[in-house]
């Protein structure tokens, strides 16, 4: 489909679109014939005698790239959702769409692979309508249920005004209402081009790229449009401010304010910036602030991406994705300006998290510094690639989506010539707590501090306003007091949240009248912290726990009361309120898509309940079958192998990230131990009792 438009604004020649696959221009996204990185192109297109400039990024479709995808879209204001005949609004549909709500991009539907309908599904010309009608209700239903109310009714897709498309990417032909209208064509002109075999026809009278682009640009809207409504919600500053305004009319004078939702680091130019630029005009020579980094640096060259390629420009202007040179120290979500008091934007929210691990060790020991440089480069570019290294044993770990994303990044690892092994994968755990529990006692190494806490499990909502980064630590205080009392917490609780990390975890002061405290807090956050980051159970991360400063009763001298005296007794109090509250292991549960044929049911329902998973839906549309259900992580490493001889390679599927839930009691003492044996613990977990003192 890219490819169509690049051709259309003569960046490609038309004989090889649909083969060059121009944006898919990494080695390994044109061997497997999937989408990996999200590619950005400035595309110039004239509609009506009237000239447009489109700044468009082609991103993944695989959910292990959905952070890309959710980058991607804090950069731009429109979308078209592409989604299959067939398959028609499937989960990653859904997510995607509902990324692009929450974001305040609209989107617009293009209905692909409309030959399947004729030739996997011999659906005639009237059943095609009927059929293509229900996709679009179901897309429409996609926008009631995300969208915003004001832009509920008005970001609806309809196919009368030309919001959905159809055609066939592959075949390079497409048409909305207002073509069809244009030129008189119909469903059954469609079904009798496949039928006789005559499908170059298609493609000289309705050209995919006329159907899309007339689509963007009747119905997207220009970037001094679209950030009256999107700047509001993706920054919280004073909207009357001179800042403010220059970014509600993304002025082209005003001060340069821009958000980095792509990093590359470039082996001869270094760090490449690139993000949406809201205000201002970008030049080389500017120095500029990296407001959450608390850095500056300088711009050495103002670029646009053309797919693979960059291109050196004098200039460019707000609305705007330029890739700048020159700032090291730049990252994914870092709010650039030329003024130092500009509130930041708020933090992207993604979607999933990363479930599976794999170790990766360098067979060679003097490349370990190469080794380790490179997965940190790789960490930069993509931060859903979660890289943690041990100084002290020498450990080095990588956390992905799923099996792909690490796939993709060994391969990474091993085309910059390094030679490595890599683990068998690992899955994620989390640990959590189904009860509550204290408050419980705990004293300082010195014995002259008490600290008491306790602990509650947090409700998914607020785990979920935590995750999604909608209420976060840089937030203003009252904005979210207001936000938890919404989800029944109590004023003073509301107000006096301490710290928060983007796992689902809050620790809140409950205290009333302590000497001493403030200064004490941060040694407190601390143990916190790292309590969160290594849990009782299995040293996983924590989630959706309510840590709770109970009481405190501090030493007078503040010699008594120092950090290396409160964290460690902090942690303590933590650590026993956990394991006093019916501590729990999490694991991660994959939904799981299955098309099929109908006689295929039974043996792919064996497959699924095999792996400890559940089938929950089965839906015939047409001759094919799919299925919806679940299936534990940790059971889907040979579920490739089981599928194909259970169907004889005849069923497609795919997986996603769907929640976090109990590991059954039956294996969780197996998981746990077999978890503390590979970090080198004690095969048992603590007790509370180790934990907690008595006065």
């Amino acid at each position: 489909m890219s490819d169509s438009l690049l051709a259309a604004c003569g960046m490609l020649s038309p004989s090889v679109a649909g083969q060059a696959r121009a944006l898919d221009f990494m080695e390994m996204e044109q061997e497997r014939g999937v989408t990996i990185n999200a590619a950005n192109v400035t595309l110039y297109y004239e509609y009506k005698n009237i000239g447009y400039v489109m700044n468009m990024i082609d991103t993944p479709g695989h959910i292990d790239f959905t952070g890309k995808v959710t980058r991607s879209l804090r950069a731009i204001d429109g979308a078209v959702v592409v989604c299959d005949s067939v398959e028609g609004v499937m989960t990653q549909t859904e997510t995607v769409t509902r990324q692009a709500l929450e974001e305040r991009v609209r989107p617009v539907l293009f209905v692909n692979k409309i030959d399947r309908l004729v030739k996997e599904l011999r659906l005639t010309p009237d059943k095609m309508q009927e059929w293509l009608a229900k996709i679009v209700s179901d897309f429409n239903r996609l926008i009631s249920t995300y969208a915003e109310p004001e832009f509920r009714e008005k970001w609806k897709v309809n196919i009368q005004e030309s919001t959905v498309a159809f055609g066939s990417a592959k075949d390079k032909w497409a048409f909305t209402f207002d073509l069809a209208k244009k030129t008189g064509v119909k469903f059954s002109d469609i079904y009798d081009a496949y039928v006789k075999d005559n499908v170059k026809e298609l493609e000289e009278k309705f050209p995919l790229h006329e159907a899309v682009l007339s689509m963007v640009i009747k119905h997207h809207p220009p970037p001094h449009v679209a950030q009256k409504y999107r700047i509001p919600a993706i920054w919280k500053g004073d909207l009357d401010s001179d800042i403010g305004k220059a970014l509600l009319n993304c002025d082209d004078k005003g001060p340069i304010i821009m958000m980095v939702t792509n990093i590359v680091v470039d082996p001869q130019a270094g760090v490449v910036a690139t993000g949406r630029l809201f205000s201002g005009t970008v030049e080389s020579g500017i120095k500029l602030n990296l407001l959450g980094e608390k850095r500056d640096g300088r711009i050495q060259s103002v670029n646009i991406y053309m797919g693979a390629a960059r291109e050196i420009v004098d200039k460019i202007s707000a609305g705007n994705i330029p890739a700048l040179l020159g700032l090291e120290y730049a990252r994914a979500g870092e709010t650039i300006s030329t003024l130092k008091d500009v509130h930041l934007f708020e933090n992207i929210k993604y979607v999933s998290e990363p479930v599976v691990t794999v170790a990766v060790e360098s067979k060679q020991p003097r490349e370990l510094p190469k080794l380790v440089d490179a997965m940190r480069k790789l960490s930069i570019e993509d931060p859903n690639l979660v890289v943690k290294i041990n100084e002290e044993s020498g450990e080095m770990l990588m956390a992905g989506m799923g099996l792909l994303h690490l796939e993709v990044a060994t391969t990474l690892l091993q085309d910059a010539g390094l030679e490595i092994i890599t683990s068998e994968p690992l899955i994620n755990y989390r640990e959590a707590i189904q009860g509550r529990a204290g408050p419980f006692m705990s004293k300082s190494p010195n014995r002259h501090n008490k600290i008491f806490m306790r602990i509650e499990p947090l409700t998914p909502e607020v785990i979920e306003l935590i995750r999604t980064g909608k209420i976060h630590e840089n937030m203003d205080k009252k904005e979210m007091a207001m936000i938890l009392r919404e989800k029944g917490w109590a004023t003073d609780e509301s107000r006096k949240v301490v710290a928060l990390d983007d796992r689902g975890n809050l620790f809140v002061d409950a205290t009333k009248g302590v000497q001493f405290l403030q200064e004490s807090l941060d040694s407190m956050r601390a143990g916190f912290v790292d309590v969160m980051l290594n849990g009782p159970l299995a040293y996983e991360y924590c989630r959706g726990l309510k840590v709770i400063l109970h009481h405190y009763v501090p030493h007078e001298d503040p010699a008594h009361r120092t950090y290396a005296q409160l964290m460690p007794a902090t942690r303590r109090g933590i650590l026993g309120a956990v394991l006093s509250a019916k501590p729990v292991l999490l694991e991660p549960i994959l939904g799981i898509e299955v098309k099929c044929t109908a006689e295929q049911i039974g043996a792919i329902s064996g497959v699924i309940s095999s792996k400890r998973g559940k089938m929950l839906n089965v839906e015939q549309k047409g001759i094919l079958t799919m299925i919806d259900g679940e299936v534990p992580a940790a059971e889907t490493f040979d579920l490739s192998q089981s599928m194909r001889g259970a169907t004889s390679g005849k069923a497609i599927w795919n997986t996603h990230f769907k929640s976090w839930s109990p590991a059954p009691k039956s294996v969780m003492s197996e998981i746990i131990l077999e978890l503390r044996k590979r970090k080198g613990l004690a095969p048992e977990p603590p007790k509370a009792s180790e934990f907690i003192d008595k006065e």
